[in-house]
């Protein structure tokens, strides 16, 4: 058997996970909930998990960005394997319920043993063996699969490592030979020192019983003991084959009735046996006498509770949390797989993502892509796909448009690719290549709640001031109607100046706008110069049709008056419905 230290150089030397690799390199940059709001992945992420706990923890994963490619590679190619390893999938999950109680309440969670109750132990013991049925499963469903990604394949090692570890062995072993011991334990015998009100005023554990009692029994004899005087022992002296072992607290905790030890001092295997007891509250003292018969059963069973410590210790090194901690990241990929398989089956497109190399930091190629909620609401026959490229001569776009033309969709379609690829998860394009982002920052309209202390020009400018701040020439930074909510002079004017900001700090950006003349004048060939890298991209109109197409081009026309009017519900057409 491997020593201990042994065991805890392994633990420390590595850490299983399939999502969060090369942890002495990476650092991740948490995005906030307000940009996973402005990018519709929050509303996204509910429909591919399967319960809210689910959701946060699948929000929590895509929100924490690395720029580190081989990051993203890593979870694409563990994504791949899953993907097309349903088999895999589904013995994985079977895994969840069994291994829950680890993750969330075990009490290996103590950080000693020292003063546990033989109950808590027990306990441990069932612990350690979901702990073995955990491996075994791993291994099982693993050791066959035809795996490629370096993620999978790692695990794969190093649950075998544990399989073959003579110590995981004699632990299977301990385990097995104690459970058949506590098994054994049915049903204990309590006494009870009474005053002259006939009222409990101590109690202590008599015996450990292999038998359960049943309720005639014990009725039974308490009456004929009542009812014979004979069968009243004139001392507290036992037959011999019982030993008495006092409880440490008296008549403190157990106040009231003698009918109060009916549901407290019976610690009977047999759930049935609960069925023919009273119920007593919490506030009686319940769990009070719990902590002392458990405190005299374990003094009864010294020696059953030094045997479960010496093997709990043994392997206190073999990290349950560890294995139980996979589930989590498994559930990450599991879903987003059965995600994505319903919507093959219904029609949509998508691809693996590429993570570009370190050097291109401006980079992105994207083809056919689109907006990940449209396939909550559309068909793919009916949805149209766009192209988009970043470099360094095409770094920030400047996206107008008609109204309800597409521009916000295309905005949150963007931000949408980058969260995914960087989260390992197939995207919806025929082809996506990328440099990844060290954060998406997102300046969409406010509510009108978070408005008044400052106004909508004025919340709007502290917003842009703090984003800025923040991002870095690795960010990407998408801007929706930012400072349309005052004049069109003094929007233009604020614009202009974020926009040479933006190309300073040498971003990669998408600047939503109705302020078409902000698109036209920085496109001029005369600031061909000044304005390196900014380009005009127009959503497509034809006679008037919105055809929500991309184009590198001159913006359509100086329509921004118009297209506000639309939006509000304020043009003649609108405001006299047939007249003409």
């Amino acid at each position: 058997m491997p020593s201990t230290e042994n065991m805890e150089a392994r633990a420390q030397r590595t850490r299983l996970t399939i999502l969060f690799p090369y942890q002495e390199r990476v650092v991740y940059q948490p995005m906030s909930d307000e940009t996973m709001h402005d990018l519709g992945l929050d509303l996204i992420c509910q429909k591919v998990a399967a319960d809210p706990k689910e959701t946060a923890m699948i929000l929590q994963v895509m929100r924490s960005l690395t720029p580190d490619p081989a990051v993203a590679a890593y979870r694409a190619a563990v994504f791949d394997d899953l993907y097309h390893h349903p088999e895999i999938r589904e013995k994985l999950l079977s895994l969840l319920d069994h291994v829950k109680f680890l993750n969330d309440f075990g009490a290996t969670r103590r950080a000693s043993d020292e003063g546990v109750g033989v109950w808590d132990l027990i306990h441990r013991l069932d612990e350690l063996r979901d702990y073995i049925a955990t491996v075994e499963a791993i291994e099982d469903c693993l050791k066959d699969a035809s795996l490629q990604s370096e993620g999978l394949r790692d695990l794969r090692s190093s649950i075998h490592a544990i399989w073959e570890d003579s110590g995981f062995d004699g632990l299977k072993k301990d385990i097995a030979a104690l459970q058949a011991t506590t098994d054994s334990v049915k049903s204990v015998t309590v006494g009870l020192n009474l005053n002259e009100r006939f009222e409990p005023v101590q109690a202590g554990l008599v015996s450990v019983n292999s038998k359960p009692f049943t309720r005639s029994g014990i009725l039974q004899h308490f009456a004929d003991s009542l009812a014979r005087r004979d069968q009243i022992q004139s001392s507290e002296e036992w037959n011999g084959s019982m030993t008495w072992h006092p409880a440490d607290s008296a008549a403190s905790l157990l106040p009231g009735r003698v009918e109060h030890l009916a549901g407290t001092a019976t610690f009977m295997r047999n759930p049935l046996l609960a069925m023919t007891m009273a119920h007593v509250p919490d506030a009686d003292g319940a769990r009070d006498l719990t902590r002392t018969m458990d405190s005299s059963l374990t003094h009864l069973l010294s020696s059953l509770v030094r045997k479960l410590r010496e093997v709990l210790n043994r392997y206190a090194a073999v990290s349950i949390r560890e294995v139980a901690g996979l589930i989590p990241e498994l559930v990450y990929y599991i879903r987003w797989a059965e995600y994505w398989e319903k919507r093959q089956q219904e029609g949509w497109i998508f691809c693996v993502p590429e993570a570009s190399a370190e050097g291109d930091a401006q980079g992105m190629e994207a083809r056919g892509f689109y907006n990940l909620k449209l396939a909550l609401v559309e068909t793919p026959e009916t949805t149209v796909r766009n192209q988009l490229d970043f470099s360094a001569q095409a770094r920030v776009y400047l996206l107008t448009g008609a109204n309800r033309g597409g521009k916000t969709t295309v905005t949150q379609a963007i931000g949408q690719l980058f969260l995914l690829a960087q989260g390992g998860i197939y995207v919806p394009a025929e082809r996506f290549v990328f440099s990844p982002v060290d954060g998406v920052f997102t300046h969409f309209p406010a509510d009108e709640d978070k408005t008044l202390d400052l106004g909508r020009l004025g919340e709007e400018c502290r917003r842009f001031r703090d984003l800025f701040g923040a991002c870095t020439e690795r960010s990407l930074v998408l801007l929706n109607e930012t400072f349309s909510t005052t004049s069109f002079e003094e929007g233009y004017y604020i614009a202009t100046d974020a926009v040479r900001a933006l190309l300073e700090r040498k971003v990669r950006c998408i600047y939503n706008t109705h302020m078409h003349k902000l698109a036209q004048d920085l496109t001029l060939p005369e600031k061909a110069d000044e304005y390196a890298g900014v380009l005009s991209l127009i959503v497509r109109s034809e006679g008037g049709r919105r055809s929500f197409e991309l184009q590198v081009a001159p913006p359509e026309g100086s329509s921004y008056a118009r297209d506000i009017a639309e939006k509000y519900g304020v043009t003649y057409e609108q405001l006299l419905p047939g007249q003409k």
